[in-house]
Parts: C-alpha cells; sequence; structure tokens
C-alpha cells in the first residue's frame, strides 16, 4: 500500500498515512479536524531517451557519447516535426552527420 504525507490546515500536525490510493484519513491524529491536505513530498523521476547516459552512466568516451547522439537525433527532429511541421527542416542542426 502506498503511504501518503498530510497536514493539518487547523493545528499545522504533519503526520503520515498507509491507505490504498481512492481512500483518505477520516480526520487529523492530532486534534480531529478533518481540514487538511495530501503533501507531495518526492517525485520519481524516470530518465528516457536523451536524458539516459552513455556508457557506464559517469564516464562515457566520445565514441559512446557520438553513438548515443547519432541514436536519439532522429527521434528528436521526428518529435520536433510531429509538432512544427516540415518548419522543422529550417531549423539549424547542430551537426549534420547525425541528422536524418
Amino acid at each position: 500500500m502506498p503511504r501518503y504525507d498530510y497536514r493539518c490546515r487547523a493545528c499545522g500536525y504533519v503526520w503520515e498515512a498507509t491507505h490504498g490510493a481512492s481512500e483518505r484519513p477520516a480526520e487529523c491524529p492530532s486534534c480531529e479536524s478533518q481540514d487538511f491536505e495530501r503533501l507531495i513530498t518526492s517525485a520519481p523521476t524516470v530518465a528516457g531517451g536523451i536524458m539516459t547516459h552513455a556508457g557506464d552512466g559517469y564516464r562515457a568516451t566520445q565514441e559512446q557519447l557520438r553513438s548515443k547522439w547519432a541514436e536519439e537525433t532522429p527521434k528528436l527532429r521526428k518529435k520536433l516535426r510531429d509538432k512544427l511541421g516540415d518548419r522543422v527542416d529550417q531549423l539549424p542542426t547542430l551537426n549534420h552527420n547525425y541528422d536524418e
């Protein structure tokens, strides 16, 4: 079951509750008020595409970086072309060898 953090608007008490996603606590454990808010304390990060590391994730060689750039550039251009249309072809490129 997921854990959620809450803060009571009446007394400021912060607590953690474990319950299903569609449920919520009945009241503040400190003052029994029903006026509280759920806090967002952290968010998961997911790295994908260009955000993933080349090589072992810490130390990449020039060749690994070039390979990653060559792999991701056409994907990024396609996403831009899907959103902006043919105007993408007018945008400058960083390296003609890696474009479509």
